[in-house]
């Protein structure tokens, strides 16, 4: 895989989860399975806080020749982001605009910069091909958890990439 594959994956799995994100309602968007699961919202708020981060994750990394970029707190960053009492279609509208140039900014990182090591939170190094892809992965683990089981997927990826 290069990261014009890693792109053309990205916009098709945009291309087809958008409709089926868009057949919810609202009210079926905010019930959580249990008080320890995210509900829909939380999910996709998730993966919007995903896209942000990976943004600067793989600019800077194809900039700079390698990155050490800090982790960041998932839950607490969906409970001060409350998207429970935000709309659905602002959450599916931001997912899939930011996802869209996600795609178009993976596919404009020279293959030179497959190798460049990336750390995040410390933990053992990651080259950036190997992020590219594993965002797509984490994505589609996500989209299954809102929409079932509809995109394969190998997530987590072996770190050989």
């Amino acid at each position: 895989m290069d990261f014009s594959g890693i792109s053309n994956d990205l916009a098709a799995i945009v291309e087809t989860a958008e409709t089926s994100l868009r057949q919810f309602a609202n009210v079926q968007t905010t019930f959580r399975p249990t008080p320890e699961k995210w509900s829909k919202k939380e999910i996709l708020a998730h993966l919007i806080d995903s896209a942000s981060n990976n943004h600067q994750r793989f600019v800077r990394a194809a900039t700079e020749g390698k990155l050490e970029f800090p982790a960041y707190a998932q839950d607490k960053l969906i409970a001060l982001q409350n998207p429970n009492q935000t709309s659905w279609e602002l959450l599916v509208e931001l997912w899939c605009a930011y996802n869209r140039y996600l795609a178009y900014i993976i596919k404009q990182i020279p293959i030179s910069s497959a190798g460049v090591q990336c750390s995040i939170g410390g933990s053992k190094p990651v080259t950036l091909l190997w992020l590219a892809a594993d965002y797509v992965e984490h994505m589609k683990h996500h989209l299954n958890q809102i929409l079932g089981q509809q995109f394969s997927t190998g997530w987590s990826l072996k770190a050989s990439l």
